[in-house]
């Protein structure tokens, strides 16, 4: 491999890199100015200091073939790799046409998708999921190219790092971590992070990763730092870390004071370790560029620069209008069962078995179909509840396989591997139970943000599968229903069908479409009598359409999952008693949301009784009860009313689970209530 040092490296390359160096620099001296101007940038972490280990990731990084995932540091990065100082500039002023998210995200967040450097989150290194993921795809498609992601030293101390690390070193991924450690995270220094002075040995006992050392403050070591790593990824698969030794020479950010915690001495030594007054001198002292060389691209970095910040002041800003663009994509659209109803009859199976078909016919449909979890495919187990049975050993170990326990892992490489190609559809059991999806919530917000938070230039198209609900006998993490808490987050689907044709239409709707969608299957009705239909080989159900389960005139009751079931059968036995007509509606679709139905079902009836197996206090029963409050206040006949959980965990024992969720007595005394009224 090429060795680089100042006295071989051609005259070219080192003037490149100069004005690389100089024009970064120029751009991070400048940004401040925009703020006080008001022109934007209002959040600017400098990067001075980092200089050459900047340098040398984008110039080690290979266009069309490789991945970046930089961080909010990495101005220097992405101009090495290959963006514009004009596109800088629209990131950081918050432009229309900013390449990385249209002025929809932070300033000092790069990216361009052209040159597959990625959009990222502004919480650290959450992009080291994304990054181990789209190294997945790579290998499972036989791609060329690895993966950088960038960091922070004290990021190494959030728990997805480690998962990261991790999961790349057991599937042996091409990764290559970039750690850019100057000593701080924000005002926290590094002994408070960790106790080894060199953050990547907190990784050394890793099988197939492999370390590399460098002083980030020099071009030279830097550049063979990295080209070693990248060298090593490429030719093995596996991956590894390059540590690299900067200085931080101003504060975290435009919000952070360093005088309040770092003393005159040491921003003094940090100044005089400026790596581009290193790399200055060092042209000059070996001869390599004279000093009017050196100035004369010093003054082509300042016109540059001038014409840039021209450009880009003067480029559109994004009009408010906007705001409601790229939160869902279009959903695939049935050709057949446009209304997700069918009226077939014939042999009934249970919900798990229609989940589990449909599994295996949207594999064969689509080959570019990925499934991973925990223990959804271990020898003849799919799954604690075998929904996955029999998919490995038809379909491989290369497109369903088991993932480590790890909920994060699940779903941010989900959404890296999605980035690879549009044509991909990843279906993730994120926890063995809904229960346990909390660990991986920081990673279903990014999911979420993603599609509009890049302006509509990638969508992660992954279905979320979850067993949810109680009425097992499960207690405080078997029992859980979360639909109420994550509803709030915009950017995700979310479905809850009853059914087993419901449960396969609306899987093969959301395998099909582009985009994010929650998939909660009320795991009490996976084998259960009054949950088994029949259903059809091809049924679709589309995202958005309720299903009247029981027609009527006198009640209107709006239910889904578990409750469903519940809320037929006190229909039926009031109908018995009285005669009088209740309709219960099945939404299966929470978000998007089928007003349309529902208002014509309480327009028709007048009273309204919203029945839900999560708790009412927070639950998304309020939600419907506000819509039908505001927008249909003048077809009421009485209160709307809501049934629902206790606001307490779930017990364990069956008298308190009896307790706490609803059921048909509470539901009957409800719907009573409301008749009578």
């Amino acid at each position: 491999m090429k060795k680089y040092d100042i006295k071989t490296t051609d005259k070219e390359t080192l003037k490149k890199w100069y004005h690389l160096m100089s024009l970064g620099r120029a751009i991070d001296d400048k940004a401040p100015s925009y703020l006080l101007q008001s022109l934007g940038w209002s959040f600017h972490a400098p990067y001075a200091g980092h200089d050459a280990i900047q340098l040398a990731v984008g110039q080690t990084f290979k266009q069309g073939e490789d991945h970046l995932f930089p961080y909010y540091r990495d101005l220097l990065t992405a101009l090495s790799a290959g963006m514009t100082a004009e596109e800088i500039i629209l990131n950081g002023i918050s432009k229309a046409t900013d390449p990385t998210s249209g002025g929809r995200h932070m300033s000092n967040h790069f990216a361009k998708k052209e040159l597959n450097i990625h959009n990222v989150s502004s919480a650290t290194a959450t992009q080291a999921l994304h990054a181990a993921g789209l190294a997945r795809g790579l290998v499972s498609y036989k791609k060329p190219g690895v993966v950088f992601c960038s960091f922070g030293e004290a990021s190494t101390s959030e728990g997805y790092v480690y998962e990261a690390i991790n999961g790349a070193s057991t599937e042996r991924l091409p990764v290559i971590f970039i750690i850019q450690d100057n000593g701080y995270g924000i005002s926290v220094p590094k002994h408070e992070q960790t106790a080894n002075r060199r953050v990547a040995d907190n990784f050394i006992g890793f099988k197939n990763l492999k370390i590399f050392y460098c002083n980030g403050k020099d071009v030279f070591d830097s550049m063979n730092a990295v080209a070693a790593a990248r060298e090593y990824s490429a030719t093995t698969g596996n991956p590894s870390i390059v540590q690299a030794n900067c200085v931080r020479i101003g504060s975290h950010s435009n919000s952070d004071k360093q005088t309040l915690y770092r003393d005159e001495n040491e921003l003094a030594y940090v100044k005089a370790a400026d790596p581009l007054d290193k790399f200055r001198r060092m042209l000059i002292r070996y001869k390599r560029l004279t000093e009017e060389e050196v100035k004369q691209i010093e003054e082509e970095v300042k016109i540059e620069l001038k014409a840039a910040n021209r450009k880009a002041l003067a480029a559109p800003d994004p009009t408010p209008e906007s705001i409601f663009d790229f939160v869902l994509p279009d959903a695939y659209q049935p050709q057949k069962y446009v209304d997700g109803i069918h009226h077939l009859t014939g042999e009934k199976i249970t919900l798990v078995t229609a989940i589990n078909q449909t599994l295996k016919a949207e594999f064969r449909h689509n080959p570019d179909t990925f499934l991973w979890g925990q223990d959804v495919a271990n020898k003849e187990k799919g799954g604690v509840f075998n929904v996955t049975k029999g998919l490995q050993q038809e379909f491989g170990s290369l497109r369903v396989f088991n993932a480590p326990i790890a909920e994060d892992y699940i779903v941010g490489t989900a959404n890296g591997m999605s980035r690879l190609d549009p044509k991909i559809r990843i279906v993730i059991e994120g926890a063995e139970f809904a229960d346990y999806f909390w660990p991986a919530v920081e990673q279903y917000v990014e999911t979420t943000h993603e599609y509009w938070r890049n302006n509509g230039q990638f969508v992660p198209n992954i279905t979320l599968r979850l067993a949810s609900g109680g009425y097992i006998g499960g207690g405080l993490y078997h029992s859980q229903t979360i639909e109420g808490a994550l509803a709030t987050l915009p950017g995700a689907r979310i479905v809850y069908p009853s059914f087993a044709d419901d449960a396969a239409g609306l899987l093969r709707t959301s395998m099909r479409s582009e985009g994010f969608t929650l998939f909660l299957e009320p795991k009490a009705q996976y084998n259960s009598e009054p949950a088994s239909t029949v259903v059809p080989e091809d049924f679709e159900v589309p995202f958005g359409k309720a299903r009247i389960r029981r027609p009527g005139t006198d009640l209107s009751i709006i239910t889904y999952g578990n409750t469903t079931h519940l809320s037929l059968s006190v229909a039926e036995q009031i109908f018995r008693e009285t005669g009088e007509s209740i309709e219960v509606i099945d939404l299966r679709s929470l978000i998007p949301l089928d007003k349309e139905t529902l208002f014509e079902s309480v327009k028709k009836t007048g009273k309204v009784l919203v029945v839900h197996e999560d708790k009412v206090f927070g639950g998304f029963g309020g939600e419907i009860a506000a819509i039908i409050a505001s927008e249909l206040f003048q077809y009421l006949d009485a209160p709307v009313k809501r049934v629902g959980s206790t606001f307490t965990p779930v017990g364990f024992h069956k008298n308190l689970e009896q307790a706490i969720l609803p059921n048909e007595n509470r539901i009957y005394d409800a719907a009573k209530d409301l008749l009578n009224y």
